[in-house]
């Protein structure tokens, strides 16, 4: 096997509704938009196809629910250090 492997989400969605699901958490952070450069794709939707037939990897948790869990352990991991 040679090249890259893409490792994510196969639903495609924008890069501004990302953090707005992290914003719906209950989170105090803004969001704060900057011009896009030239070369930067409109559209993202990776091809997993490749992934699952090398690794035999599929992602289990939908993005809602791992923006979830990742922040809440962030959170923590603050709180403890």
């Amino acid at each position: 096997m040679t090249g890259p492997i893409k490792i994510g989400n196969n639903s495609e969605f924008t890069s501004a509704s990302s953090p707005r699901k992290s914003l719906s958490s209950r989170t105090r952070s803004k969001l704060v938009f900057k011009p896009l450069p030239q070369d930067d794709p409109r559209r993202r939707q990776p091809d997993l196809a490749k992934t699952n037939a090398v690794l035999e990897w599929q992602p289990k948790v939908a993005l809602e629910n791992d923006l979830k869990e990742t922040i809440a352990y962030f959170k923590h991991s603050l709180e403890v250090a």
